[in-house]
């Protein structure tokens, strides 16, 4: 693929969760920076969205996939168990078979693009109805 271009993987399961990209990075950023609070900060999310979201994906699976630690004289935290680790690894790797996959049918849908084209200034179907 190359400019713009991204492919989206979200897997909806049988329980009916979901996993996407958003989950994904959200426990990746758990593991870099060590806490819910800063992980939601740095993609914009508040403290409250990104502790329902953690909770949601501990709860999709049969095991958890983040830890936290309570405040205390070395303050909280929050971590990827080995499960949690595991799920972000094999997130990882299907968003890189998907991609590789995929990689010439997104090469010939871009060569098909109309440059012209801009899809923010495109009018959608609904906004002719009134």
């Amino acid at each position: 693929m190359t400019g713009k271009t991204r492919l989206t993987l979200r897997i909806d399961l049988d329980n009916g969760a979901r996993l996407g990209p958003g989950k994904a990075q959200l426990l990746a950023l758990i593991a870099e920076h060590g806490s819910i609070r800063a992980a939601g900060s740095a993609i914009g999310m508040s403290y409250r969205r990104a502790w329902l979201l953690a909770d949601e994906i501990n709860r999709m699976f049969k095991e958890p996939s983040i830890f936290t630690r309570h405040g205390g004289k070395s303050g909280g935290g929050a971590g990827l168990t080995a499960f949690g680790e595991a799920l972000l690894a094999r997130c990882r790797q299907m968003e890189l078979l998907s991609r590789a996959a995929l990689a010439d049918d997104i090469a010939w849908l871009e060569d098909k693009l109309d440059p012209g084209f801009n899809a923010a200034r495109a009018p959608h179907p609904a906004d002719d109805e009134g």
